[in-house]
């Protein structure tokens, strides 16, 4: 395929569709409240009210405002339905047609959503995302022709550098940085991986963006290995994403099929192909090295570095590993250019992040927003704050960030803000707590999580989790004296100290953010408040 066959392609998939399309979520969460049987009423709809000529019913990707799904979206006449049942969905069909709808009626203009600024979102819940067709009529891969093309590997790299596009897995590594690190090693053997091994309790960023837009992330990927002189590719998903790697499957045999992925891509000299790998729900094979070892077909551990594996990798070649939301980014990048991305955000952290708002929130469900908006504008304005009682702290980051107290709301939402405040980006987990939450139950819950979790190789993450979990335990029973807790925070800096990987690393996070900003919480546990002599 050259780019006038592109263009055709998506002319006649413009041409195809009909004048009113009717929007039905598809994805997991709304699946699980019978989404297909509602798709398939409103279909039947459609042809009993004589409408096929006018309307189509397509099943889309996730819309974002979880908490009121399933969704249905009609457009272009921009009217979102929310939490639709089998039952309810054919008098949809019927307003449509000029009758009346019992369903209940949403606000596309809710702060939920017109705060938001949709990079990666862009076309989720807008297309199928089981046909290559309508991700082509969209502008689909012409940013990869446009990186073939008009543009040498290292223009590519330089023009990801320039956007400040930052890694989205959770540390922020610059981007552009790491592709010039893998591009520069010698050897003919490189790979790409997508990293989509999205463990952290409350969090599904990932899972949305590959049922939704698969393509994206797959183009991302493609124009990551013409950059780099890659020619093969792996996309690590968990197993606990069935319809996830499902879709994922079937856009790389129709990028297959239309010349997209395989060997002359565009008909030029670049080769990629794409496998999927699926692993069997290891936390610890989010750490790269630890992924690459499961890749490989070896136990998910991690490995000391250097190397790191953007030197030595996937089968000791070296190795780009993103994850999901970065390569989903990169399309847009090369589409409009590094200075529109780079003027998006704040002077460190550039462009766009989608959040899992989470917990006792009013509004739940994926956002994805401008770095540097204000904790508050998310929690109270998008998320239209808690149902009874007031905001406590918002945990960001998942099992490897910390508990930020209601204090600091104002906050902006970057890299080095978060981590001031002992917290950290991560993933994109975002949970609100209320006055009701105890903040040492939170910090024994992600603790009992990275105890089980943790793959044992190394003695202090190994050894110290178990540990700390039974001083949390011990301090909940009010069996805890305030030397129990001086050890608790001792072991924290010395689990986080001497760990092997990030598990380890950041796994002392939530009992150390509570530990500073809710100390009150331990210490009125303590045996000596209590009126108790200590053993």
């Amino acid at each position: 395929m050259d780019l006038p066959e592109l263009l055709e392609v998506a002319e006649k998939e413009k041409a195809r569709q009909k004048s009113v399309r009717v929007h039905c979520c598809t994805s997991t969460g709304c699946q699980a409240a019978n989404s297909l049987d509602i798709k398939k009423n409103l279909a039947a709809k459609v042809k009993e009210a004589g409408l096929e000529e006018t309307v189509e019913v397509v099943g889309v990707g996730c819309m974002g405002f979880c908490g009121r799904g399933p969704l249905v979206e009609i457009d272009p006449q921009d009217l979102l339905y929310e939490e639709v049942t089998p039952e309810s969905a054919a008098s949809i069909i019927e307003a449509l047609n000029g009758g009346t709808s019992d369903v209940t009626l949403g606000d596309s203009k809710h702060p939920f959503f017109s705060h938001q600024f949709k990079i990666v979102r862009e076309n989720s819940g807008k297309i199928d995302p089981d046909r290559i067709e309508e991700y082509i009529a969209v502008g689909g891969y012409q940013s990869l022709h446009k990186a073939i093309y008009e543009m040498t590997p290292p223009e590519v790299i330089e023009e990801i550098t320039k956007s400040g596009l930052r890694g989205r897995g959770g540390a922020g590594y610059p981007t552009g940085l790491k592709w010039a690190t893998v591009a520069k090693q010698p050897g003919k053997q490189k790979y790409v991986i997508c990293n989509a091994d999205e463990g952290d309790p409350g969090a599904f960023m990932d899972r949305s963006v590959l049922e939704s837009d698969p393509h994206l992330v797959i183009e991302g990927m493609a124009i990551a290995a013409y950059a780099v002189g890659a020619n093969h590719g792996y996309i690590y998903v968990r197993a606990e994403y069935p319809l996830a790697i499902e879709r994922l499957q079937k856009a790389i045999n129709q990028a297959k099929k239309y010349g997209l992925m395989g060997s002359n891509v565009f008909e030029s000299p670049f080769d990629f192909k794409v496998d999927i790998r699926i692993g069997a729900g290891a936390f610890v094979c989010g750490e790269e090295t630890a992924l690459i070892h499961s890749v490989e077909g070896g136990r998910g551990t991690p490995r000391t570095r250097p190397p790191y594996p953007a030197q030595s990798g996937l089968w000791e070649c070296p190795t780009l590993i993103n994850n999901v939301e970065t390569y989903a980014n990169i399309a847009a990048i090369i589409r409009e250019g590094s200075a529109w991305y780079a003027n998006i955000g704040t002077a460190t952290s550039k462009g766009t992040k989608i959040f899992a708002l989470t917990g006792k929130i009013r509004n739940n469900g994926l956002i994805e927003v401008p770095m540097g908006i204000s904790l508050r504008e998310i929690v109270e304005e998008m998320g239209g704050g808690v149902p009874d009682g007031e905001v406590k702290a918002v945990q960001t980051g998942g099992p490897s960030g910390g508990c930020i107290p209601a204090s600091f709301l104002d906050t902006p939402v970057d890299y080095e803000s978060l981590a001031k405040l002992g917290s950290m980006m991560g993933s994109g987990g975002m949970v609100v707590m209320d006055d009701s939450t105890s903040m040492v139950e939170v910090a024994k819950f992600y603790m009992e999580f990275c105890r089980e979790e943790s793959c044992g190789k190394c003695v202090p993450c190994r050894a110290g989790t178990v540990q700390m979990f039974e001083l949390l335990a011990k301090i909940i029973n009010k069996q805890a004296t305030s030397h129990d807790l001086e050890k608790l925070e001792q072991l924290c800096k010395m689990v986080k100290e001497t760990s092997l990987c990030g598990l380890g690393q950041s796994a002392p996070n939530p009992i150390l953010s509570t530990l500073h900003y809710f100390q009150e919480e331990y210490t009125s546990l303590l045996q000596e408040t209590n009126g108790k002599v200590p053993v």
